[in-house]
């Protein structure tokens, strides 16, 4: 609303004409695209999500590499964050219609903070280990939500630093929108 009221301010603002002390303002069309532009502007597009990968087995490589350097910050960049979840997430979630009462904040600090103690007990079993990437997929199933998919149960095969190929399951489900992929949280049930 404040974009609105400065715009307003803005198109009342002209200086005065020459011939007469009435200020100039733009005519029907310049405001009302200058109108449309400011309310397009704030609608439309879903919010980025950040540090995605363009497809599963890049996520999953991108997971694998944070392991090996034992590296839990960049892990958990890999993961929904609360904006993400917040903005992206809850609106299709069934959890989020407001007869079923669960806030939004209620929601996240369950999933964040189970997914935080998921990723520790990665880090200790796994960090500083590396993996070979071999193939994905996905033993739960998938869920489309319409803005995104959510594929439950992510299956890593991989190669051990013993040449061994052996299938883990790394994190729990992967996120997909359009392009986009991201862990959606390290709980693996």
């Amino acid at each position: 609303m404040a974009r609105v009221d400065r715009l307003r301010s803005q198109l009342t603002a002209f200086p005065p004409t020459r011939r007469n002390d009435t200020p100039r303002r733009p005519t029907g069309g310049v405001a009302c695209a200058l109108l449309l532009a400011l309310a397009l502007a704030g609608c439309g597009a879903p919010p980025p999500l950040a540090d995605t990968r363009s497809s599963p087995e890049a996520l999953a490589t991108a997971v694998l590499d944070a392991l090996a350097d034992g590296d839990a910050d960049r892990l958990a960049a890999l993961a929904l964050n609360g904006r993400e979840f917040r903005d992206v997430v809850w609106p299709a979630l069934p959890a989020s219609r407001p007869e079923r009462g669960v806030p939004v904040s209620y929601a996240w600090g369950d999933l964040n903070q189970k997914s935080a103690n998921a990723l520790r007990r990665l880090v200790a079993r796994w960090g500083g280990h590396r993996f070979t990437l071999l193939d994905v997929a996905y033993d739960g199933g998938t869920t489309d939500y319409g803005a995104f998919r959510v594929h439950r149960e992510t299956r890593l095969r991989v190669r051990d630093e013993n040449g061994r190929e052996i299938e883990m399951r790394f994190y729990g489900s992967t996120l997909v929108r359009g392009g986009e992929h991201k862990v959606f949280s390290f709980v693996v049930d």
